[in-house]
């Protein structure tokens, strides 16, 4: 039986990752090590390469805590990333290694978090049935909303009235290289007032990756008059853009704003030939294990439910 060669990630293989991340079958910027490296103070890297000799088959981007290694905490999405030729067969072996070295190495639980499969045209299920079929089991699953671009939109029609009056007010959409309005005057106070939180990235976290990643990271603002009322922060990929961030102003609320901003991008990149607009999930720690506000925004905007799954697996 094949056995494949499992090593940690270390810095000297910072210009091999990314070469990697950039012709996976699976992989989207996020796994790029600038990426992934932004917050490395917050977490023990433990991500792994896996070798057939010499050559670069997949990678698992990862944290460890304790006696648990996780599919990166850091990111959105993770799980192992392969090359685009590698069958189904394979994987499973590739997957047996790792859980083999994790074993060697004191790991008792590993937890995977794939990517939503509708981020990639090819499929992208391979490790979730491997998991089950070594004993994964499923510890939480979410519900992930997104609109199918490639087909009729399904704007709720309450939707579509608003956004018609609200075309009457003249409000300018722009897009903005600096998120610094956005962060300051409307996101964070927002986020403090209404859920005493905080936003993930810093101002000067998203700032920097934006520098880094122009193409992927995208700031659409809403304004009225030169007042910033709204805003949503674009994650985008090749086939998918992810509303990472949306949030409006009081003001903005009473004008229905941030609907307003979601249907022009809505039918901006659809337009453009994207395939799915991602809204993300939609959990909560109440009772019912998901926010039915949110729920029901984002399906009146068209999105449909695709499920994200959260594995855990012995390896004891």
């Amino acid at each position: 039986m094949k056995s494949y060669i499992i090593k940690r990630y270390e810095s000297k293989d910072y210009d091999k990752w990314n070469d990697f991340i950039g012709q996976a079958k699976n992989a989207t910027f996020l796994f790029h090590r600038d990426f992934m490296d932004y917050h490395k103070d917050r977490f023990e890297d433990y991500s792994l390469i896996v070798l057939d000799g010499e050559k670069w088959v997949a990678v698992l981007p990862a944290n460890r805590v304790i006696d648990t290694v996780y599919s990166h905490q850091g990111l959105t999405y993770g799980g192992v990333v392969f090359l685009s030729k590698l069958k189904a067969e394979k994987v499973e072996l590739i997957l047996d290694d790792i859980l083999f070295f994790l074993k060697e190495n004191s790991v008792d639980f590993f937890c995977c978090k794939p990517i939503p499969n509708f981020y990639f045209l090819k499929g992208n299920q391979e490790i979730d049935f491997f998991l089950c079929k070594k004993g994964g089991l499923i510890e939480r699953k979410e519900m992930n909303l997104a609109i199918n671009l490639t087909i009729p939109l399904d704007i709720s029609k309450s939707k579509l009235k608003h956004f018609r009056r609200i075309k009457s007010l003249h409000l300018e959409i722009v897009e903005e290289q600096n998120l610094h309005p956005f962060w300051e005057e409307v996101l964070e106070p927002r986020l403090a007032e209404k859920h005493n939180a905080k936003p993930v990235h810093t101002k000067e976290e998203i700032t920097i990756l934006k520098k880094k990643f122009p193409e992927n990271i995208k700031q659409f603002s809403l304004y009225n008059k030169n007042k910033i009322i709204a805003g949503i922060t674009i994650f985008e990929t090749e086939t998918v853009v992810k509303s990472q961030y949306g949030a409006t102003t009081k003001e903005g609320e009473e004008v229905r704003s941030l609907d307003f901003l979601f249907i022009n991008l809505i039918e901006k990149y659809k337009n453009e030939g994207k395939c799915f607009f991602d809204m993300g999930i939609v959990g909560d720690n109440n009772i019912k294990g998901y926010n039915s506000g949110l729920l029901k925004q984002k399906e009146e905007l068209g999105c449909s439910v695709y499920n994200q799954d959260f594995y855990k697996i012995s390896v004891k």
